[in-house]
C-alpha cells in the first residue's frame, strides 16, 4: 500500500468532510476496505482513530462558540461510552478479530444503510421531528436520549459509522426545539469522546495500522480546509444525492 496514495485518500475523505459535513466512517472505513483492502477490523479500528482525530478541532471550536448543549451530551455520553467500554470487552472476550467478522460487516453495512437514508431524507426527517418530537414528555426524552447514546455506542464501535448523520437525525428527532448550530455542535462534541473511546480499544485490540493512520492524517487535515472552502459554490442537493447514492452501495455490498 503507497504511502503518497493513502495521503491522497485521505485529502479526498478530508475534503468530502469538508464540504458536506458527513462523518469520517462513513466515506473512509468502505474505501480501506474496497480499495485498499484491509482486513475489516483493522480499517474500523484505524478509522475510528481517524475520525477522533480529525473531527477534534471542530468540537473544539464549537464547545468555544457555545454551541455545545452540555446537558444533553452529557447524557447521550452517559450511554454510549458504558456501551462502547462493554462491546469492547465483548469482542475482546469473543474473539471477534477472527470468528465476528460477519457481525462486524453486518454492522458496517447497516450503519451505511441507516446513514444514507439519514442524508437523502434530511429534510422529511425534519419535518417528522418537529411533528413527533413535541410529543415526548420531558423525562421519556431524557431518558431516550441515554439510549441513543447507547444505540450509537455499540454501532459506532462494531463499525465506525453512526456518529454524524444517524446521531444527528435521531438527536434532532428527540429535541426538535434544538437551533442546528447547537444540534450539530452537540453531534461532533459527542463523536470526539465515544471515537477515541471506541478508537483506543481498537488498538488495545490491535486493530489500528498506525502507519495508514499517519498517511491519511497528513492529508486530511488540508483536505478539510479545502472542503470547507469548496461547501459555499457546492450545490448541496447534488452532493448529498451523489454521497447517499455511494454510502447505499457500499453498505449493500457489505451486506
Amino acid at each position: 500500500m503507497l504511502f503518497p496514495t493513502l495521503v491522497l485518500l485521505g485529502l479526498l475523505t478530508g475534503a468530502l468532510i469538508g464540504a458536506t459535513g458527513v462523518g469520517a466512517g462513513s466515506l473512509m472505513t468502505p474505501m480501506l476496505i474496497g480499495v485498499f483492502r484491509l482486513p475489516l477490523p483493522l480499517a474500523i479500528g484505524t478509522d475510528l482513530c481517524f475520525a477522533a482525530l480529525t473531527k477534534l478541532g471542530g468540537a473544539l471550536a464549537h464547545w468555544r462558540q457555545g454551541h455545545v448543549d452540555r446537558a444533553l451530551l452529557a447524557r447521550m455520553s452517559l450511554g454510549s461510552l458504558p456501551a462502547c467500554a462493554g462491546t469492547l470487552l465483548a469482542m475482546h472476550q469473543l474473539g471477534w478479530a477472527r470468528a465476528g467478522q460477519g457481525v462486524l460487516r453486518t454492522a458496517l453495512g447497516v450503519a451505511l444503510l441507516l446513514t444514507a437514508a439519514m442524508i437523502a431524507g434530511r429534510g422529511t426527517w425534519g419535518r417528522i421531528a418537529l411533528r413527533a418530537g413535541r410529543r415526548i414528555p420531558a423525562a421519556a426524552r431524557h431518558a431516550l436520549t441515554v439510549a441513543l447514546g447507547g444505540l450509537l455506542g455499540v454501532l459506532v464501535t462494531l463499525s465506525s459509522v453512526g456518529a454524524g448523520a444517524i446521531g444527528s437525525t435521531l438527536i434532532a428527532l428527540l429535541h426538535p426545539r434544538l437551533r442546528a448550530r447547537r444540534l450539530v455542535g452537540t453531534d461532533i462534541a459527542h463523536a470526539v469522546p465515544l471515537s477515541l473511546l471506541a478508537g483506543a480499544g481498537h488498538a488495545w485490540l490491535g486493530h489500528v495500522d498506525w502507519r495508514v493512520l499517519a498517511a491519511l492524517l497528513l492529508g486530511s487535515l488540508p483536505g478539510i480546509w479545502l472542503g470547507s472552502r469548496a461547501s459555499a459554490w457546492l450545490p448541496e442537493r447534488i452532493t448529498r444525492t451523489l454521497l447517499a447514492a455511494t454510502l447505499l452501495g457500499a453498505g449493500l455490498r457489505m451486506l
